[in-house]
């Protein structure tokens, strides 16, 4: 019997690695002559970087630079010969030379700060523009950016200030609100944005409406935080020679519009993530050889099956005539003899996190 074993992150408490060895634990223990396959998925958050270059990078480094509020945080920055990958990848980004990979969750995200500090009015995205500009002068011929897991509200200003913008009126990107002017350019070579968010820039589904709150801001702060999106997102499109419908593209409310700040400028290139992370890591024929597979994440739900890694693998897998087994630590979709919730009922989210890794172990030699 062979098993892939393809489980993002559990937010909080386990990294889509740390996932996989939990559940592939279970089985040797219970299986021992099953042969496993352990594919960690990323979305383009936490953990891209080390996802995406293991086995193919020639190299990453680690390099120091601004993280999302006051202080200084190490990120790595991968560099991926193109010829390394399979050929599907190859064939999304259109390139030859090295890729260099680079995730805004390792400097911008909303891992690296406390609950309290939390506050999409002073978080910037400025590490993430460092990273990208260490990677060209570093050999990179083309950018990947997985944007997941933001701290940021700040249309990728913070970023834009790192490439070479300058805002006249203010002494630090973090004062976005107060920019009135900018002028400069971002000279980078081509830059892809690995993306599965499709919610617009502004309005009730777009990037401070839908995801400000999670990144801290208090209901009540939206409606102002919205206006001063618009006004920046108008005055990057007349710098930039921009049409204004562009804040209506899918998918540039992504990472508090980091997204659209970097098309407006940089001409970053939108791509489906999850299509480019599958192609990537050979997802397709991974899954054919596979006689059962296995995923899963924090929590499993209808926004799960809009594009998302588990909820895409799924649809894959069964497409292929695959069983395929879905284990988070909550459902939003009723439980079957194929969703599988690990968290036992009633058991609070405090208790049910540290615990985690057991029951996701103990959920899978359950059910298999």
């Amino acid at each position: 019997m062979r098993v892939l074993l393809a489980f993002d992150k559990f937010k909080d408490a386990l990294t889509a690695p740390q996932a996989c060895e939990a559940a592939a634990a279970a089985l040797r223990a219970k299986h021992p002559g099953w042969e496993l396959d352990l594919c960690p998925l990323t979305d383009g958050g936490e953990g891209f970087v080390e996802i995406l270059c293991r086995g193919c990078a020639e190299r990453i480094e680690h390099i120091e630079v601004h993280g999302p509020r006051v202080g200084r945080v190490v990120a790595p920055v991968g560099f991926v010969p193109a010829h390394a990958l399979p050929t599907a990848a190859r064939q999304h980004l259109d390139v030859t030379g090295t890729i260099a990979v680079i995730g805004l969750a390792s400097t911008s995200g909303l891992e690296l700060l406390r609950p309290e500090q939390r506050d999409p009015w002073h978080t910037t995205t400025y590490g993430t523009g460092e990273l990208m500009r260490y990677a060209a002068a570093h050999g990179a011929g083309t950018i990947l950016l997985g944007i997941g897991g933001s701290a940021t509200n700040d249309l990728g200003l913070g970023a834009l200030a790192a490439l070479g913008y300058k805002f006249p009126d203010i002494p630090v990107p973090a004062r976005w609100p107060a920019i009135t002017r900018l002028e400069g350019r971002a000279d980078l070579p081509p830059l892809f944005i690995a993306c599965d968010v499709t919610s617009p820039l502004a309005g009730p589904r777009g990037a401070t409406a839908t995801f400000g709150p999670q990144k801290g801001l208090p209901a009540a702060d939206v409606p102002r935080l919205e206006a001063e999106m618009a006004r920046m997102a108008a005055l990057l499109c007349a710098t930039c020679g921009q049409p204004h419908t562009l804040t209506d593209t899918p998918g540039t409310g992504a990472a508090g519009g980091t997204s659209f700040g970097l098309m407006a400028a940089a001409g970053a290139e939108l791509m489906p993530g999850f299509d480019l992370v599958s192609d990537w890591l050979d997802l397709p024929a991974r899954i054919a050889a596979a006689d059962i597979v296995l995923t899963g994440e924090g929590r499993f739900d209808a926004t799960s099956l809009g594009g998302k890694g588990p909820g895409s693998l799924v649809a894959q897998a069964r497409a292929a005539g695959k069983p395929a087994h879905v284990f988070a630590g909550s459902l939003g979709v009723p439980a079957d003899d194929f969703h599988h919730a690990v968290t036992p009922a009633g058991l609070p989210l405090a208790e049910s996190l540290p615990r985690t890794a057991g029951l996701l172990a103990a959920a899978v030699s359950r059910v298999l």
